[in-house]
């Protein structure tokens, strides 16, 4: 019973460790690969603690590999816009000005019964009611309200990484080539020492530099009229 009694705290405190070390998100907020390998986590560590007779390094192998795994898919998901919309997909525009996009749902298996429900969550109780409606990569919605001030439309991220988003350019009508003219000219900096940029409504882009080891804190900028 004491070996028992050990066996479980030993596996939890590694269990605890691995989980921590992987993030801070809620079940709720997980990519599909986060959930997959916290998933294989609990049930690889149930084993060892379940069956005495299974030594303890056959259930810690597995985790710290499990952990592994998923610090190299977090590394080159962020690294890589191919892999990451390979590993998490991409936001899908459900509904705009109230009209519900058929095939995006259909593509995402989103049913309108999800969709009316998951308005009501954000108190918003018709469909129409909704400006846009974006099913992101890990299965929330965001809704915009019809009669919400301000933003007309969601900014989009055009640069991420030092990396450019080319179909988020493509909707932003900016071209690669007068965005990395206008980041030269007017912040001093290449493409890649963008740390993020995003297009907003109102036809300018807000950016920021990543963070280099000579300056304690990045630079963020802003360009008006950035066109074709």
């Amino acid at each position: 019973m004491f070996t028992s009694f050990i066996r479980t705290v030993l596996i939890y405190l590694l269990v605890f460790g691995v989980l921590r070390l992987m993030g801070k998100r809620q079940i709720s907020d997980m990519q599909p690969f986060d959930l997959v390998i916290t998933l294989l986590i609990a049930d690889v560590a149930s084993v060892p603690i379940s069956d005495t007779a299974i030594p303890l390094l056959f259930g810690a192998v597995p985790i710290l590999t499990l952990f592994i795994l998923h610090r190299l898919l977090a590394h080159f998901s962020l690294k890589s816009v191919g892999v990451r919309k390979l590993i998490c997909g991409k936001p899908v525009l459900i509904s705009a000005e109230g009209v519900v996009d058929e095939e995006a749902m259909r593509a995402a298996n989103y049913t309108l019964g999800d969709l009316t429900e998951q308005l009501r969550l954000k108190d918003v109780f018709s469909i129409s009611g909704a400006k846009y409606c974006i099913l992101e990569t890990n299965g929330s919605l965001s809704v915009i309200p019809a009669d919400q001030k301000g933003e007309e439309a969601p900014s989009l991220l055009i640069v991420c990484d030092g990396k450019p988003m080319t179909d988020a350019l493509s909707d932003a009508e900016i071209s690669v080539g007068s965005l990395e003219k206008r980041l030269r000219t007017e912040c001093g900096i290449g493409l890649s020492e963008c740390f993020y940029a995003e297009y907003l409504p109102d036809g300018s882009v807000k950016l920021q530099t990543k963070l280099k080891k000579s300056s304690n804190k990045p630079m963020g900028h802003t360009l008006n009229g950035v066109k074709k």
